[in-house]
């Protein structure tokens, strides 16, 4: 005991205990959060694999959580209920359709069951990929339901496809057509002093409009007007064809919506049943109960109908039914790209031109007969597109054909890349092209002499430290970038038109930022057939003359942080995710905040060498 805690007041020891006591129980309880961490992190990869059955005469469930995607972003380090940033579930489309059509021919699976309450968004080309395969699962002659409380434009796209569709008497149907709106910021750049420097060739390139606008330039509103429409025509077409619906249904629907609630005293179900939407009003339980006539009750819970999970039938089939070698000797190879496109390493929900690249030689390594590249990409660096693109050549040049799959998005440097291919698969709804290029270079000289903060110096040059973010850009500087974006945006168009047997003059009358959607794009040469990622494969196997083959899906190998992550990620059930997201106070208010600095956290992905960009804003497809 020290001699100033020995002379210490009984008041001044009274509130000592009482911090350090709390003091201790804030180091007990830290641990054991922490200990418990690593408990449900190790149940999680070490804990035994519960054994997965298939009744007989049972439903395929197929409820996708979150976002539709063709590859899985990683996780982020740390969960967001555990104070880490929010990131959105998701569900691959591949294992979706895997499923679907597997259990098409399996004797076990009597019919299939659409739940999409918590199916947060999809592209319409990634839900016409799932409807194709429930399409192909109807021809089996099996019965498809679709029962939701709600359903969003997305979610009834898929419920479209299904022979009955129920929705809760107090549920929605919510169908207000396809938009492109976005922030735009030139203002706020002009209010704080940033000078947003921008080069460009073409009218159509709007990916730095928001920068240098303050509204939508009229080529821009000319060229989304134009895939929005045609978007919402597959979207209308297919709709209104699998409902049996005259074809201005949904759009007259829209139009008189104000009407069609009033006719039904408010009730948005009472319309939606009016106007043939849906088949029947039924609560949750009555659903469930109709089901349950249908395939039969749960065994193990006898409140639900019984059924299988997709995700749990996939992994089932997996493990069941294991690839004999001596069966399969040729392989085709399948790699995932989906995202910004950046130099060097990124991870997944990114293309990074190093890792891209190293997965396309591995396939070569693996010795496949056909490479198909998966493409959802709306473009980034230049110079990264390019060394992926040479990367595909190589691969071409070793004698294995090269199919391009066009996801939601190819477009930029996802169109660039997608050149290096001998053929190109597009959906219908697939948004490609935008063969432009940009460059865009912020300073803040200006900023900084408004807080008094000033830059000076010399150089053993006129352009030495020009490149810098607190110093104005001289007439040079800006002349030598602008060179490079009109050297680039040539390059793009004798790339294009080498892989495409045109000439450049015919491609820029297609280029200059200019965005289509996949069947326009097939009607223009930029793609060769409309297909989705099955078709495209079926095309590689063809091309490389194979009958018998096994696909294999070439991945990244994830780090040991990052397989914990995945791990961790996996095993909460995306419902409990998304509800915690959007019920935490800050997780709602970030979440309604992510359209509008959209563009902004964009700016993260600007790094390429030489600060050019094949990137297009306008390329997210509804």
């Amino acid at each position: 005991m020290t001699e100033a805690t020995r002379h210490r007041g009984p008041i001044r020891g009274f509130f000592g205990a009482i911090g350090g006591a709390i003091t201790w129980l804030r180091r007990v309880f830290t641990n054991l959060l922490f200990l418990l961490l690593l408990l449900f992190i190790g149940m999680a990869i070490f804990g035994g694999e519960e054994r997965i059955t298939v009744p007989q005469g049972a439903a395929l469930k197929v409820a996708p959580g979150g976002y539709l995607v063709d590859e899985v972003s990683q996780p982020s380090g740390v969960p967001a209920f555990f104070g880490g940033p929010a990131t959105p579930p998701e569900t691959r489309v591949k294992d979706l359709v895997d499923a679907i059509d597997r259990a098409a021919n399996d004797n076990r699976i009597a019919a299939l069951v659409l739940e999409l309450d918590h199916l947060g968004g999809a592209s319409l080309s990634k839900l016409e990929e799932v409807g194709e395969a429930v399409r192909r699962f109807k021809s089996s002659n099996k019965p498809v339901y679709a029962i939701g409380d709600n359903f969003t434009q997305g979610q009834y796209f898929l419920a479209s496809h299904a022979d009955k569709v129920y929705m809760n008497p107090m549920g929605s149907l919510l169908l207000t057509g396809f938009g492109s709106y976005r922030n735009y910021y030139k203002s706020a750049l002009d209010k704080l002093k940033i000078n947003f420097h921008v080069f460009r060739v073409g009218d159509y390139k709007d990916f730095i409009e928001p920068y240098t606008r303050d509204d939508m330039s009229p080529a821009s509103r000319e060229n989304n007007a134009r895939w929005l429409h045609q978007l919402w025509s597959e979207y209308t077409e297919q709709v209104t064809g699998l409902r049996n619906l005259p074809p201005n249904t949904v759009d007259t629907y829209i139009a008189d919506l104000p009407q069609n609630l009033r006719a039904e005293g408010g009730s948005w179900a009472d319309a939606a049943l009016a106007n043939n939407f849906v088949d029947k009003l039924l609560t949750r339980r009555a659903a469930v109960a109709e089901l349950q006539e249908l395939v039969g009750v749960n065994e193990a819970d006898k409140s639900q109908y019984k059924a299988i999970n997709a995700v749990d039938y996939l992994r089932h089939m997996k493990l069941t039914h294991l690839p004999d070698p001596r069966q399969h000797n040729e392989k085709i190879g399948l790699i995932s790209a989906a995202g910004a496109i950046v130099d060097g390493e990124a991870p997944a929900g990114q293309i990074g031109s190093t890792t891209l690249s190293n997965l396309i030689a591995e396939a070569r390594e693996k010795n496949v007969k056909a490479l198909v590249l998966r493409i959802d990409s709306p473009g980034g660096s230049a110079f990264a597109s390019e060394a992926i693109r040479q990367e595909l050549l190589a691969t071409r040049e070793a004698g294995i054909p090269v199919v391009i799959s066009m996801g939601s998005v190819a477009a930029s440097g996802g169109y660039w890349i997608s050149a290096g291919g001998d053929r190109i698969w597009a959906s219908p709804s697939t948004i490609t092209g935008s063969i432009g290029v940009f460059g865009a270079f912020p300073t803040f000289e200006e900023s900084l002499e408004h807080l008094g903060v000033y830059n000076d110096g010399v150089g053993t040059t006129e352009l030495a430290g020009t490149m810098r973010l607190d110093r104005a850009l001289p007439e040079a500087a800006a002349d030598i970038l602008q060179q490079g974006v009109e050297h680039t945006y040539s390059q793009f168009l004798r790339l294009v038109a080498e892989a495409r047997n045109s000439t450049p003059e015919e491609i820029h009358k297609i280029a200059q930022g200019q965005v289509w959607t996949g069947r326009t794009a097939h009607k223009l040469g930029l793609v060769d057939e409309l297909g989705n990622l099955k078709d495209a494969i079926t095309d590689a196997a063809q091309i490389a003359n194979l009958e018998d083959y096994e696909i294999v899906e070439i991945q990244r190998e994830l780090t040991t942080s990052e397989k914990l992550m995945r791990a961790l990620a996996d095993n909460v059930d995306a419902r409990v995710a998304t509800s915690v997201e959007q019920n935490l106070p800050l997780g709602a208010w970030f979440s309604s905040l992510k359209p509008a600095l959209q563009p902004l956290a964009e700016l993260k992905t600007f790094r390429d060498p030489r600060a050019l960009y094949v990137r297009c804003m306008s390329c997210i497809a509804p």
